[in-house]
């Protein structure tokens, strides 16, 4: 079911024209200010730990160190794309929000989707792995074997093979190990995000967060069971030790927002894998 949320989200008024317009008051003397802009229902993947008082909070505070003007996006959450491509083709939200590789496999894929413009800017996030803080061996070896494949030269190419020159149509699907005798991680993934994190229909992994997971099971010597879940109940899957690693969550990549905005208590990120920007897609019907 969507979880429903109102935020403020930064919007830059930065066209030059408006200096001498809305924002400023026009050559002629005419200081009418300009309507406001209109707020932008936006769908959004529900997030690990954001909340609408925290959001609130935090973006008040960057307008408050910016100067930067502000308007509202009504932002709704959504527990997966699946639901939230069904909620911008009904007309519940104008825009919704994804990472730039997924929405170039939304846009070749459905040609009544394509890119728009964001108010504030480009944003990004890095990815990474989260465990519980009090598992630090784990943590530890998740570290090394990604610090091993950024330096070995394995990470540069499954970004190649998965995400830079996967077919749309064609994502690679991926065999994960099981080594007999190996302890199994419980891994907790949404499996709808293609090519990032998929699992197909029949139940096989795919795409670029699977292969990534299956060297790394290699590297740690432990086995790998996947755990679909939505996207809000990962951190409560987690803390509550049903599963032993959530798979993917995000760190922003920028110094508009706090980098553990999304870090619920008692959790802990690994070192980064990748990263990727924001992207804001709209419906043509």
């Amino acid at each position: 079911m969507n979880i429903k949320k109102a935020v403020k989200v930064l919007l830059s008024c930065v066209l030059a024209g408006a200096l001498f317009t809305g924002c400023g008051g026009s050559s002629g003397g005419d200081n009418t200010k300009a309507p406001e802009a209109k707020p932008i229902k936006l769908g959004m993947i529900t997030h690990l730990n954001a909340n609408e008082k925290k959001m609130e909070g935090i973006l008040d505070n960057v307008t408050e160190k910016t100067g930067v003007n502000v308007s509202k996006y009504t932002i709704t959450f959504y527990e997966n794309l699946r639901m939230m491509q069904m909620g911008i083709e009904s007309g519940s939200v104008d825009q919704i929000s994804v990472y730039e590789s997924v929405a170039k496999y939304i846009t070749a894929t459905n040609n009544h989707f394509a890119p728009t413009e964001t108010s504030f800017g480009k944003l990004s996030d890095s990815f990474c792995f989260a465990v519980r803080k009090d598992d630090t061996e784990l943590k530890a070896q998740l570290d090394k074997a990604i610090d091993e494949m950024k330096s070995d030269g394995t990470l540069d190419k499954l970004v190649k093979d998965y995400i830079t020159d996967a077919e749309p149509d064609n994502i690679p699907a991926v065999e994960i190990p099981m080594t007999e005798g190996n302890e199994t991680l419980k891994v907790g993934v949404t499996g709808d995000l293609p090519p990032l994190d998929l699992v197909l229909p029949d139940g096989t992994p795919a795409g670029f967060n699977t292969a990534m997971l299956a060297e790394i099971a290699k590297r740690i010597g432990r086995n790998v069971e996947l755990v679909d879940i939505d996207s809000g109940a990962r951190a409560a899957a987690l803390t509550s030790n049903q599963i032993d690693v959530i798979f993917w969550a995000v760190v922003p990549g920028n110094d508009k927002v706090p980098a553990d905005i999304d870090k619920p208590a008692g959790v802990e990120f690994s070192t980064p894998y990748f990263k990727d920007d924001i992207s804001h897609l709209k419906y043509n019907k």
